[in-house]
C-alpha cells in the first residue's frame, strides 16, 4: 500500500489561489482497472483509490502516512512562472512592440 502527498494546484476555472494551501494523500491503485463489457465503464475493485485526506499541512500528511505504516511520495508544488505586468505597460512609450487594437 502506498500513497501520494502532494499540494493540488488551483483549477482552471480559478483566477485566485484560494483552496490551494491544504495537502492531500491519495492512496495509489493496487489493482488495474478494467473495462466493463456490458456498459463499458471503468470499474476497480481497489476500494482505497477512492479515498482522499486532506491536511492542513505537509508534516501532518507525512505524520499520518507514518503512524499508518502506509509508503509514501511526497510531490512538492511547483511555482507559477508569470511575470507580473500592469495594465499600464501596454501604453509604455518604450515599448518594442507598438500597441495596437
Amino acid at each position: 500500500m502506498s500513497a501520494r502527498i502532494y499540494s493540488p494546484a488551483k483549477t482552471a476555472m480559478q483566477s485566485g489561489k484560494a483552496k490551494t494551501g491544504h495537502w492531500v494523500l491519495d492512496f495509489d491503485p493496487e489493482q488495474p482497472r478494467k473495462i466493463d463489457p456490458l456498459m463499458g465503464y471503468t470499474t476497480s475493485g481497489d476500494m482505497k483509490s477512492q479515498i482522499r485526506l486532506t491536511f492542513e499541512t505537509k508534516e501532518e500528511a507525512i505524520a499520518y502516512a507514518e503512524k499508518h505504516g502506509i509508503d509514501y511520495r511526497v510531490q512538492e508544488p511547483k511555482d507559477a512562472k508569470r511575470r507580473q505586468i500592469s495594465y499600464s505597460d501596454n501604453f509604455r512609450y518604450d515599448r518594442k512592440v507598438p500597441w495596437t487594437h
